[in-house]
């Protein structure tokens, strides 16, 4: 029995860690293989521009917008008054996408329950995570990318429409004062992740990622390098 059950067990092991080597790999290819391939940044010559910001903390990306310009006015959308910290002079919204139970029960890694992340990634409901910036500054952690305003109208009318209006809408405290989570329509799950999610907005709007980034490095490598100088 003792023979069968290390057997069983020194199997379990292989399929297990040949499904992570083999995940791992997918998202090296699929992160090399670039959507919207002939997109490039404008130059600053070209015209008006709205400056976004791609963020990751290692593990998970969000997109950073101004909170208003002539295209859209977030405070109409994601009202500071859902948030603890109102009185701060907030100039950035950022969006990023997770699962309503991971996000909710896992406030920082040393909370994480492997059961709630694979419930996560076989399907789970999804939700916006918004956090509320005062001039965010560039980095290699935040990187600044332009676009064209008809881009950022396309990725504006990409994000709201995933959202739940109105009464339906549900808003669910963040980790700290300035940020506060909503239901919004959906499903995250294996194959839209948060950082696949942040690609698939960008790619809507018509710039360059890639086509598999379920980690963060696949996302960021397509953006501008940051330059402190």
């Amino acid at each position: 029995m003792r023979v069968k059950a290390f057997r069983l067990l020194r199997w379990s092991g292989i399929v297990f860690g040949s499904a992570i080597l083999l995940f791992a790999l997918s998202g090296w290819i699929g992160s090399s293989l670039p959507r919207n391939s002939d997109w490039v940044e404008p130059e600053p010559g070209e015209g008006r521009t709205v400056e976004i910001m791609v963020g990751s903390n290692g593990v998970h990306t969000e997109i950073v917008m101004p909170l208003i310009t002539p295209e859209m006015d977030w405070r109409t959308v994601f009202p500071v008054s859902d948030i603890a910290a109102r009185d701060r002079p907030y100039t950035h919204v950022a969006v990023s996408w997770g699962e309503r139970a991971f996000f909710l029960e896992t406030p920082t890694w040393w909370d994480l329950n492997p059961l709630t992340a694979i419930r996560a990634m076989t399907g789970g409901e999804a939700v916006l995570h918004i956090a509320h910036y005062v001039r965010p500054a560039p980095s290699d952690d935040y990187r600044v990318l332009r676009l064209r305003p008809e881009e950022y109208r396309m990725l504006v009318e990409t994000v709201r429409a995933q959202l739940v209006e109105g009464e339906r809408r549900e808003v669910l405290p963040g980790y700290a004062a300035h940020d506060v989570f909503y239901t919004v329509r959906g499903t995250y799950h294996i194959g839209n992740t948060c950082n696949q999610w942040t690609s698939d907005q960008l790619a809507r709007a018509g710039v360059i990622t890639a086509w598999w980034t379920p980690f963060p490095g696949g996302v960021m490598k397509w953006l501008p390098d940051f330059s402190g100088g």
